[in-house]
């Protein structure tokens, strides 16, 4: 079993910044993929970046250019670096992985983006 602990969100400008994080427990995170998610009030989770074992990333168009995925495995823990926060960016954000074909969520940490 995996648990998974966000933090980091809060309230944010437009234009602004925020880092979010996710620490994982156990000792094999080093060899997970891990996602970031995210849900805005009225509609559905959606995908918002990925990371290899590796480090290879990958990114939701929506996200591309201003949020950066990352880790450190000596920590056990997930990064999501978020620049040039829109309003559209407005959501609760989960972490994300999937260890022996089951799926697990954190708790979700909330950004909300206004002026």
């Amino acid at each position: 079993q995996v648990q998974l602990v966000e933090s980091g969100g809060g309230l944010e400008q437009p234009g602004g910044s925020l880092r979010l994080s996710c620490v994982a427990s156990g000792s094999s995170f080093s060899n997970y993929v891990m996602d970031w998610y995210r849900q805005a009030p009225g509609k559905q989770r959606e995908y918002v970046a990925t990371i290899t074992s590796r480090g290879i990333t990958n990114y939701a168009d929506s996200t591309k250019g201003r949020f950066t995925i990352s880790r450190d495995n000596t920590k056990n823990t997930l990064y999501l670096q978020m620049n040039s926060l829109k309003p559209g960016d407005t959501a609760v954000y989960y972490c994300h992985v999937i260890v022996a074909n089951r799926e697990y969520w954190g708790q979700g940490t909330q950004v909300t983006v206004s002026s």
